[in-house]
């Protein structure tokens, strides 16, 4: 079974400290959790730095209302906004058959069965975690794991505006860029409870009977 919590909308600070509290209940026995949540402006900086890839000063980006975070996920810069579904899986991957590196492929796959389910085909890019449209970035992907329990996950762009994005070298990548799913739809049609219910339906359908390629993604 998996607990599902839709948070809403959440400054960044508030939804990591539910992270934690629910990663310590997962760890005493708790069921397996998929927090999502939507973001006020936020920039976060992961494991593997970032500081460089910042375009603004942090003066610069308070008066615009954008925190700035420091996180334990993996990976580089990057940012969440209105608009960007983020998904936040709590879950227990010493059980799970191809460990760590499975579930992210378990993860990835989400992300890219609830875009074509809107009609957006995406795809994986080999040693660039998350999903993209050629060099276009649709989804970034960084987890956290503690005592074998992940947290943090992945954000999805859903709708148009992207302009955070102006103020970073997205994930540290000088020939990345953002999309969302409005902007390869050509229109602004998907709410982002659309989103979140196909979201959710696809990963609990690959939680229930993962793909094969997620089994041997360790291998």
């Amino acid at each position: 079974m998996t607990c599902i919590i839709d948070l809403g909308r959440m400054p960044y600070r508030e939804a990591l400290a539910v992270q934690h509290a629910r990663h310590e209940a997962v760890l005493r026995g708790a069921e397996d959790t998929l927090l999502l949540v939507e973001h006020p402006p936020v920039i976060t900086f992961g494991r593997h730095g970032g500081e460089e890839n910042l375009h603004c000063s942090r003066e610069e980006l308070a008066r615009r209302g954008v925190d700035v975070v420091q996180t334990e996920r993996g990976g580089n810069i990057t940012c969440h906004f209105p608009g960007q579904l983020v998904v936040y899986p709590i879950f227990r991957i010493g059980r799970r058959t191809g460990g760590l590196h499975g579930f992210v492929h378990l993860l990835e796959e989400t992300v890219i069965r609830t875009a074509a389910a809107f009609r957006v085909q995406a795809a994986r890019w080999p040693g660039r975690p998350g999903v993209w449209i050629g060099h276009r970035k649709l989804c970034s992907l960084g987890l956290g794991v503690r005592r074998w329990v992940t947290f943090h996950g992945f954000a999805l762009n859903v709708g148009r505006d992207l302009s955070l994005f102006d103020a970073i070298t997205l994930c540290g990548l000088a020939d990345a860029r953002a999309t969302s799913l409005c902007r390869e739809r050509g229109d602004d049609a998907l709410s982002l409870q659309e989103v979140k219910d196909v979201c959710v339906r696809e990963f609990q359908a690959l939680i229930a009977h993962p793909p094969v390629a997620a089994r041997e993604a360790a291998l």
